[in-house]
């Protein structure tokens, strides 16, 4: 394989991307001027260096300099503990976030479940969601909110999700319906967001 194909095999991992957009990113590379090359190779490098993930909410975030566990977010004491949201990637949390209508904490599941997934536990961090929700039960969390995308995959992950909170003496609640069918968070502008969350489906029975 040459490095050709090896870089398009690389890209061709991304989300959303097939083989041959993939191979698009890498003729666009070799047919950039100077250094862009050893820009993008650095700036993959210094990436790694200079993000780490938040022990809390398992998002990513930037150090700054310093040698925070927590992110901005869950190291903030304003926020409301008594409220949850669990969103499938890093993505939906900054739309979610843009959107100024959630005030409490996230958890970042780390992907949806598949409708046809025989393993569903090993899709998402449901361990570290456990745990998560344990710890905020004892600084008074109450209400869960499942932000799930508007498509089967994420119908089905909060499917699996409700299942799950069945476990906890918890309120569980899901985004309303002012998604549009098919519709991902990352893609949802901050007032459909907001109405979103504003009528979120609440008292889901979990006995």
């Amino acid at each position: 394989m040459n490095s050709i194909d090896k870089l398009t095999e690389i890209f061709s991992k991304f989300p959303g991307i097939g083989p041959r957009q993939a191979k698009r990113f890498v003729y666009f590379i070799l047919s950039r001027s100077g250094d862009y090359a050893g820009e993008l190779t650095r700036a993959v490098l210094e990436l790694k260096k200079e993000i780490v993930q938040c022990a809390r909410c398992l998002r990513f975030f930037a150090k700054n300099g310093h040698d925070a566990k927590l992110c901005s977010v869950c190291s903030d004491d304003t926020r409301d503990s008594s409220m949850l949201m669990i969103v499938p990637r890093d993505i939906d949390f900054e739309a979610v976030e843009k959107s100024g209508s959630f005030k409490g904490y996230y958890f970042i599941l780390g992907g949806v479940i598949p409708i046809l997934e025989k393993e569903p536990e090993k899709r998402i961090r449901n361990k570290e969601l456990g745990i998560r929700i344990k710890e905020g039960i004892k600084n008074g969390l109450k209400e869960i909110v499942i932000a799930m995308n508007a498509n089967q995959d994420g119908e089905n992950t909060a499917e699996y999700l409700k299942e799950k909170l069945k476990n906890f003496e918890l309120q569980t609640s899901v985004l309303g319906r002012g998604l549009s069918t098919g519709t991902e968070l990352e893609y949802a502008d901050p007032e459909t967001l907001k109405n979103a969350f504003l009528h979120r489906t609440n008292n889901i029975d979990t006995s």
